[in-house]
């Protein structure tokens, strides 16, 4: 036959061309798990400004004033005292001269002076500095512990899992911010304090994310691949770590978020009533509670730190909003408005 259904072999060789050409375009565009997750994220107007804002406080709080044995850009230093210039009110100026204000300066000290003379804004950076780290660490130990431990009471369930959840509701009864102050007070005294009590505090908090993990392990181990890992001869450690950790990363993700701002909160609550960060040392808590006598006559020693926990703590939850909507959109809380025709609600007749 030299044709079929009315088309030459080169016809049909030209439309087998272009279905493969249909065909690989449509395989470059394809995009993977963790594609779709960040571009859900970049949609995500609050998430994307809370971490620009993030990203610029930590870097202007660890460059400015050093970290460790680095040194930093601004040349005033949170250790020096000196002379109290104009009462120590700040000179940072940011409103325009055509508004009424000063117009933009800087000046020597943007923050002001406390009451012996010391730089605050390399006060307030120094203390936003440990704060971050603290709540890193606290983050990276509760997500840790919370994971794990809600990992293994999952998949194991029976006495394990027993035993795991009643040590986790042993810690949930106890009122966290006493028993942080008690340990947080022990750690305190320690040479390594910083450290030492994000330890502690993320010892304590870890126990949500440990819950949440368990409910997922224990719908996900009846999933076919895990019983195909299972009948394959797989470890136990290699079916929880590499088969159903990595498919909980949302919950994980998300909840290190929340668990970053909660422990900033609750360091600085620890602070301010004299539990957490002990002098020298300093935190954006304590410097609250050291200049709280201050509110009346000095508010900027108060304000600036009290500021900087504001937008961290605001930020961080935005942050873990856009992370939750980019990992399971079905939660991003939007409702579409009923459409009227067949599925409007129906209207009840009056009677004449």
């Amino acid at each position: 036959m030299s044709n079929i259904n009315g088309k030459t072999p080169q016809d049909l060789t030209s439309i087998a061309e272009v279905e493969d050409a249909k065909l690989a375009a449509s395989t470059e565009q394809s995009k993977s798990q963790s594609r779709i997750v960040f571009e859900r994220f970049l949609k995500h107007k609050p998430a994307m400004i809370s971490s620009v804002l993030l990203v610029l406080i930590t870097v202007i709080a660890f460059t400015s004033v050093g970290f460790g044995p680095l040194p930093g850009w601004w040349k005033q230093s949170y250790l020096d005292a000196g002379t109290v210039i104009d009462g120590g009110k700040p000179t940072l100026s940011l409103l325009p001269t055509w508004l009424g204000g000063s117009g933009f300066a800087i000046g020597e000290h943007p923050f002001g002076q406390d009451s012996v003379g010391k730089d605050y804004f390399a006060l307030v950076m120094n203390g936003a500095q440990k704060s971050i780290v603290i709540g890193v660490v606290v983050g990276l130990v509760a997500t840790f512990l919370g994971a794990v431990i809600g990992a293994v009471a999952g998949y194991f369930r029976g006495w394990v899992d027993e035993v795991l959840m009643r040590i986790t509701d042993l810690f949930i009864v106890i009122p966290l911010l006493v028993l942080a102050a008690v340990l947080g007070q022990i750690a305190g005294r320690s040479s390594s304090s910083i450290f030492a009590l994000a330890l502690v505090l993320g010892l304590v908090t870890w126990t949500g994310l440990a819950r949440l993990v368990r409910g997922e392990i224990l719908s996900l181990r009846e999933r076919e691949y895990v019983s195909a890992a299972q009948a394959m001869g797989s470890r136990t450690s290699r079916v929880i770590f590499k088969h159903l950790l990595p498919n909980t990363v949302g919950v994980i993700v998300v909840n290190a978020t929340f668990a970053i701002a909660g422990a900033i909160l609750l360091e600085s609550s620890l602070s301010f009533l004299g539990f957490g960060v002990q002098a020298p040392e300093s935190s954006l808590g304590l410097l609250i509670s050291q200049y709280q006598n201050a509110f009346l006559t000095r508010p900027w020693l108060f304000w600036w730190p009290g500021m900087i926990i504001v937008v961290f703590a605001l930020s961080i939850n935005f942050l873990g909003d856009g992370l939750r909507d980019a990992f399971d959109p079905r939660q991003s809380g939007k409702r579409r408005r009923p459409r009227a025709g067949l599925f409007a609600m129906p209207t009840r007749k009056e009677k004449p």
